[in-house]
């Protein structure tokens, strides 16, 4: 039987889901859709008879993703259990840092004197990470208590970097992973009036478009009082 465009538009219309599980699914079909229809599959079928060409991608809800507030951050670090977890708390925010990016840190990719970080991110890519005065201080308490010996800094990997936080998320209540303070970086530095590609670099995001999204929570009011009206 030959699938049409139409039969996958009511095949996504049936499904019981959310718009982000139809998206899945239409990610999915075009997947599968555009191999088959290309050399790479060795049917030979004309690319422009692919159904999923007819086929419009679902729209998703553009939902306000959780971020913490300064006063929450601190919380956490109020109910860490050592100098080592306040210090990864603290690290998430001020850097922005993915999890795999800070679990691998060693003691040689610390600059202490611009207060940067060398990590590999996305694509195995070198870049650099800041950090703050806070940071710094905890950082080099718990340095002064483990010697890393040359690897991690933290004597734990990033499950039980997991771990931990999943733990403080049970005390505390709060949203407590690293994407939550990833977008907590981005949304504490909006409101800061730092700009959305200044975060970008800092952040180390290829496109403008995920800073956008994690900073939505940002409201007008917040923006506002940073305004200076430019003939005035």
């Amino acid at each position: 039987m030959n699938v049409t465009g139409q039969d996958i538009i009511r095949f996504l219309d049936s499904l019981q889901c959310s718009g982000g599980g139809k998206h899945a699914y239409y990610r999915a079909l075009k997947a599968f859709y555009n191999w088959l229809y290309s050399p790479k599959s060795s049917y030979n079928l004309n690319p422009q008879g692919n159904p999923i060409l007819a086929v419009d991608s679902p729209k998703v809800e553009k939902r306000i993703l959780p971020s913490l507030t300064i006063e929450q951050v601190l919380c956490l670090m109020d109910n860490a259990n050592n100098v080592r977890d306040k210090a990864i708390i603290s690290l998430f925010t001020e850097s922005g840092l993915r999890l795999r990016e800070l679990a691998n840190i060693r003691i040689q990719d610390i600059d202490w004197e611009s207060r940067l970080i060398r990590v590999w991110g996305k694509g195995n890519k070198e870049a650099l990470a800041v950090f703050g005065h806070r940071t710094e201080l905890l950082l080099r308490q718990w340095l002064a208590e483990y010697n890393p010996n040359g690897g991690s800094i933290w004597a734990i990997n990033k499950w039980g970097i997991v771990e931990m936080l999943q733990e403080l998320r049970a005390k505390t209540g709060l949203p407590c992973n690293a994407h939550t303070f990833r977008r907590t970086f981005a949304c504490l530095l909006r409101k800061a009036g730092v700009d959305t590609m200044t975060i970008k670099d800092l952040g180390r995001w290829e496109s403008l478009e995920m800073v956008q999204r994690y900073t939505r929570s940002v409201s007008f009011q917040d923006s506002l009082k940073f305004y200076r009206a430019p003939l005035s």
